[in-house]
């Protein structure tokens, strides 16, 4: 009887290794396709068998996976989006092609583009910014005209926070339409820009599987103009009114944009007219959240997704254990990272649960503005939310590292600088 395998497109610095796990533990086969598998650590430290492949290439990918089924039974084919939407699309239409349980590609579609998905979510009356599409640097100052500074500025499609960025006025506004169109800026097609409405207010964020509304989480910011995630917190600090008005608000997301199977992240903002959708994306989240929700609620999401894949029955009834959330460390500034002290000591703090670097000493620091300049987190939890922040931050303050700036041609090394003084 031919071995049961998990094809999983690319991987992720951050949950790849808790997907491979899971998918052993329910007696599967992980198998990872990737450009580059190089890139992900885990796969070589743990023997996961991997596979080079342009992901982008959908005909290759279906050779892979017509080569494998010589060898294995295909149990369900998945990915990681959390930082190329594209991917996504490129499953759907794997599992589609290969008859396997997996989402439909029209919804994806339809999804990962942020204008239809504005436009779809608008016509179904779900609130969202105001918006205007741009694609040269005449529409995008018209469009912000029309809307009214601040706006953001922000590709169509993309994540991580690629390409988005806050624009207070009009030089910030050209500056950061001169980035995006003048070639600075990595394109996947042609370019198009979407012009929004600036909404204020906290963040939140809900996350479902099917119809079932999950978990609700609370996120922060900084490093403004650009959106860089320094901490995110589940349960959220709502009122069960709240909660139920997002779980409404998230639901009709669902039902306007096609996505009634599997997991979806939706992000709020918490306005005087209530929760705004920020944006839905039609997948897990990504980074700690799998791992936050798991502590806050005892849904192991990446499991249960897994189940879905594969066609098995999911558990997606939550109750509330703790209060989990995490800190993510953020470079502020560009240079070579030098030494890492304290995460051990860190690591050892009761409740904390975790302590990770996403790169080692030595590697270089170039800030992008996005995802990228996420170098680690740390994750606790506890009974309690004063206690849990409290916990949080007595490890923050054992953690030190040094980044020192590259020097210039002709000039001797500067001293090395800490990014936690």
């Amino acid at each position: 009887m031919a071995r049961r395998a998990l094809i999983l497109v690319e991987g992720s610095r951050t949950n790849g290794l808790l997907y491979v796990q899971a998918a052993q533990r329910l007696g599967l086969h992980p198998i990872t396709l990737a450009a580059d598998p190089t890139q992900y650590d885990y796969l070589a430290a743990e023997s996961i068998e991997a596979i080079q492949v342009d992901t982008h290439n959908f005909d290759a990918l279906v050779r892979v996976c017509c080569r494998l089924l010589a060898t294995y039974d295909i149990a369900g084919i998945t990915g990681f989006t959390a930082l190329d939407e594209s991917l996504y699309l490129k499953v759907a239409k794997l599992c589609r092609h290969f008859y396997l349980p997996g989402p439909d590609p029209t919804s994806i579609e339809r999804c990962s583009d942020k204008f239809t998905q504005r436009q779809s979510l608008a016509q179904a009356g779900v609130p969202v910014p105001a918006y205007q599409l741009a694609e040269n640097a005449m529409e995008v100052e018209s469009s912000a005209a029309q809307i009214g500074l601040p706006v953001i500025l922000k590709p169509v499609e993309g994540s991580g926070s690629s390409g988005v960025r806050l624009c207070r006025d009009v030089d910030e506004l050209a500056e950061h339409t001169t980035y995006l169109l003048g070639g600075a800026y990595e394109w996947r097609s042609s370019p198009k820009i979407l012009v929004e409405e600036f909404v204020q207010g906290p963040f939140y964020e809900a996350t479902t599987i099917g119809y079932a509304v999950i978990a609700f989480g609370a996120a922060d910011f900084n490093r403004p103009p650009h959106f860089i995630p320094c901490m995110s917190m589940f349960p959220a600090p709502l009122t069960e009114e709240e909660q139920g008005r997002i779980a409404d608000v998230s639901l009709s997301c669902l039902r306007a944009l096609g996505l009634g199977w599997g997991p979806a992240n939706i992000e709020f903002r918490w306005t005087n007219r209530g929760p705004v959708v920020v944006e839905v994306n039609a997948r897990l989240p990504g980074w700690t959240t799998p791992q936050l929700v798991q502590l806050a609620y005892g849904v192991d999401i990446i499991n249960e997704h897994i189940k879905l894949v594969i066609g098995d029955e999911s558990n997606l009834r939550p109750k509330c254990l703790s209060i989990s959330a995490a800190r993510f460390l953020v470079a502020d500034r560009d240079g070579m990272l030098g030494r890492i002290e304290g995460d051990g000591r860190a690591a050892t703090v009761p409740s904390v649960v975790e302590v990770k670097f996403y790169v080692e000493p030595g590697t270089p620091i170039v800030r992008k503005g996005d995802y990228r300049d996420m170098i680690g987190h740390v994750i606790a939890a506890s009974p309690d939310r004063t206690q849990t922040e409290t916990i949080l931050q007595r490890a923050i303050d054992l953690i030190d590292w040094s980044i020192t700036p590259l020097p210039r041609k002709g000039s001797s090394p500067p001293e090395p600088s800490s990014d936690m003084e």
